[in-house]
């Protein structure tokens, strides 16, 4: 018998601009219920057209987010079994999982940048952690 696994999403809109921007963004689905060895869909859309960069990050419970992807252009951009999509017409951001494990269980949060891209910044991999000036 399939093990369940429990993967729960939580999209928090990030902002990692220096201005204040009226960003909007929205999660679909919510907690989601996966089997394992299956693919997990997270999208995350977004408001704002001048928005850059975007980056997904993994947060196990009761410890730190951490950058799991970034993404700058249309397309899929993938690292082992994670791919990012971005579709800037549509304005989403999907992540995809696949063979999904036990230990994919995680809340996961979608950020988005309107003043970030490759080259002209970087990010400190725990956003709730110390910046260098």
């Amino acid at each position: 018998m399939m093990k369940s696994l429990t993967v729960l999403l939580v999209i928090l809109w990030l902002q990692l601009s220096w201005v204040w921007s009226q960003q909007k963004v929205e999660q679909n689905p919510g907690p989601l219920d996966v089997p394992e060895g299956v693919i997990a869909s997270l999208n995350c859309t977004y408001s704002d057209r001048s928005s850059q960069a975007f980056y997904w990050y993994r947060q196990y419970s009761g410890k730190s987010p951490e950058l799991l992807m970034s993404i700058y252009s249309n397309g899929d951009e993938e690292d082992g079994r994670f791919t990012a999509q971005l579709n800037r017409a549509s304005q989403y951001v999907s992540l995809l999982i696949r063979d999904s494990q036990l230990s994919d269980s995680a809340t996961y949060l979608c950020a988005a940048s309107t003043q970030c891209s490759p080259d002209t910044c970087s990010l400190y991999p725990n956003p709730l952690g110390p910046r260098n000036a």
